[in-house]
């Protein structure tokens, strides 16, 4: 597999929209080897398809536990708040304060289009994508590594 490059802040990519995917091609889950090799180079938990230039609704996440692969992910319930410092991948050097919901569960599909459903925190921090209703992800992560 190959690592890609990852858009920084201020990239117009990484405001743009991302389209659903329709069906899983070979392109596709070297799009997510990629993603997967990319994240762990650089560290990080988390990596949405934006942050290496792809518009497209994918997103891989490792907090220790192994790989988890989320396609076209939609939030269906959160409850609770928590604060914690995080960083984020396209934001290198850098860590803030987010406020985040406490419990979150997700619908998603997996590298093989299978659907799935998932849920809680993880760490203390949850790591799921946020911003469904414009089609962007965002992912944050914490523990030791940047994430996004």
């Amino acid at each position: 597999m190959a690592l890609r490059t990852i858009r920084v802040q201020g990239d117009p990519v990484l405001e743009k929209i991302c389209k659903p995917v329709k069906e899983l091609t070979p392109r596709t889950k070297e799009l997510i080897e990629d993603m997967l090799d990319t994240m762990y180079e650089a560290n990080g938990v988390g990596l949405a398809a934006p942050q290496v230039g792809i518009l497209k609704r994918i997103v891989v996440i490792d907090v220790g536990e192994g790989p988890v692969v989320m396609v076209n992910p939609v939030i269906l319930e959160t409850s609770g708040e928590q604060t914690g410092d995080e960083g984020c991948l396209s934001i290198p050097g850098k860590a803030g304060q987010v406020t985040r919901p406490n419990y979150v569960k997700v619908h998603a599909f997996d590298e093989n289009m299978e659907e799935y459903e998932i849920e809680g925190t993880v760490n203390g921090k949850s790591h799921v994508p946020r911003d469904r209703s414009s089609g962007r992800t965002s992912l944050r992560g914490k523990s030791g590594r940047s994430a996004s």
